[in-house]
């Protein structure tokens, strides 16, 4: 089944042509009922999809994964108030997991795009991942190679330090991603795939694919 009518795609790329409050306004039943409701069927549906296999998914809803269509504007020069895409983020707790064990993404009229992994960390954290991976790097080695991980993904993504801590620089020399500040992936989809009946089982392939690495950093990270 299709989730999202064609006028998914059209209320963006209007809003883009027309981003002020005064157009949402008059275009907000076409929001809810094109966009906002359909997004949130979806999510809904892809959570209860991977609670079938995933438990910690069992008791979460929509409205915890999905962020808000309005743009922070407070410190950016670009003062359009909203986003031209639909996002959500489908983990054990939603928008406040600090476990990295599930999937973001965004639907809009460029592109859908999915990521995975560590994108934001504290200090102890960001420093507990990269002496697992230290002490791990036959394991980690072994999944950011492997191939369903490398053809949905390609690679793993990040921010890099220059300078490796002292108790680290040997293990550096073998394996650089040490020295990353972020370990995030993702792969990209055209537009038209929000319109087709597998986009729940290409998400899922996405989630699939990145599980067995982002169940390597979890063994790291301390969760409250």
């Amino acid at each position: 089944m299709a989730y999202f009518t064609k006028d998914y795609l059209d209320f963006f790329i209007e809003l883009a042509a027309n981003n002020h409050k005064e157009w949402f306004d008059s275009n907000r039943k076409r929001y809810e009922s094109s966009v906002k409701k359909p997004f949130a069927d979806f999510v809904q549906t892809f959570i209860n999809h991977l609670a079938k296999s995933h438990p910690g998914f069992k008791d979460l809803t929509a409205s915890e994964c999905i962020f808000r269509i309005n743009r922070d504007i407070r410190f950016s020069k670009d003062k359009t108030p909203y986003k031209l895409l639909c996002s959500a983020v489908v983990a054990p707790n939603g928008k406040k997991s600090k476990s990295i064990h599930g999937v973001y993404f965004e639907f809009g009229p460029e592109a859908v795009r999915v990521y995975g992994g560590i994108y934001e960390i504290d200090k102890d954290d960001l420093y507990a991942v990269r002496e697992g991976i230290a002490m791990n790097q036959k394991e980690f080695n072994t999944l950011i190679a492997d191939k369903t991980f490398v053809d949905i993904f390609g690679e793993v993504r990040g921010e890099r330090n220059k300078i490796a801590p002292k108790e680290l620089k040997e293990a550096v020399e073998k394996q650089p991603y040490i020295l990353n500040k972020q370990w995030y992936f993702m792969t990209e989809f055209d537009s038209d795939l929000i319109l087709q009946d597998h986009l729940l089982e290409t998400l899922d392939s996405c989630f699939q694919a990145g599980l067995p690495l982002e169940t390597f950093f979890n063994k790291f990270i301390q969760r409250s």
